[in-house]
């Protein structure tokens, strides 16, 4: 299984939304053909379409609400 693919199942999953980090995010999001709008200090914000995604590195993980976004974002698809 590809590393990608881990990631996606463990966002999907719901059950360690606190335990992604800003790194794996950002790969996957990547993979799934957003690309990153704008880099700023501590945040990244990815864009595919209409759908936006701000992403904060804070002490090298993601919030646990910004993991959520990115779940609503995969089940709209």
């Amino acid at each position: 299984m590809r590393e990608a693919d881990k990631i996606l199942a463990k966002v999907k999953g719901g059950r360690s939304d606190a335990n992604i980090t800003f790194d794996d995010m950002c790969h996957l999001l990547i993979n799934l053909g957003f690309t990153a709008r704008q880099r700023g200090g501590s945040h990244i914000i990815f864009q595919q379409g209409r759908d936006f995604v701000n992403l904060q590195n804070f002490h090298g993980k993601i919030k646990a609400y910004q993991v959520r976004q990115v779940r609503e974002i995969l089940r709209k698809r």
